[in-house]
């Protein structure tokens, strides 16, 4: 059996500074106009929509039901719009509220295409605000607005949302 060579540690700063990815961003971090392109993509399969639509207890036959959809203006079941939203605000984790304080508002949700049943979701978040506290300089709100396109570049959803992060140098008071 081998030896432990280094100390365990939970400290999600010093795990990073082991060379692992970064989870997240401080409020320095953030640059207006910057654009990241999440990584891995989602492929949506029957099973995730119908598990989704169970636990959420929503039973629109659009999503659960192959006879009804194919009658539908669609003619195939339709993934449920918050299943595509959480995935998105999941997906995105990592490279925006990862150190989140707290996510204080989504704003502007919509879906402006259909997802369907094997289709690959992409998300890239472009971050169109970033703010000091006015009376905690230990932290700041950073607005971004979240994309989420099918493997065919096609946009399927879109939010904005406010974030609470700290600074990794927090200011004076």
């Amino acid at each position: 059996m081998s030896e432990q060579t280094t100390e365990f540690t939970t400290d999600q700063a010093e795990r990073e500074a082991s060379g692992a990815h970064t989870y997240g961003r401080y409020l320095e971090e953030f640059k207006v106009g910057a654009i990241y392109k999440h990584w891995p993509a989602k492929t949506v399969t029957e099973s995730d929509d119908h598990l989704f639509c169970l636990i959420t207890m929503n039973h629109h036959p659009l999503h659960i039901n192959d006879v009804y959809a194919a009658g539908s203006q669609q003619g195939k079941n339709v993934v449920v719009g918050p299943l595509v939203y959480s995935l998105a605000l999941g997906m995105s984790v990592s490279d925006v509220s990862g150190k989140a304080i707290a996510n204080l508002a989504t704003e502007e949700l919509s879906h402006p295409n259909p997802v369907f049943h094997g289709d690959t979701l992409f998300c890239e978040t472009e971050v169109l605000e970033v703010k000091e506290s006015r009376s905690k300089g230990d932290r700041g709100t950073v607005k971004v607005h979240t994309r989420v396109l099918n493997q065919d570049g096609v946009l399927v959803a879109e939010f904005k949302r406010l974030v609470l992060v700290p600074r990794k140098n927090p200011a004076e008071q």
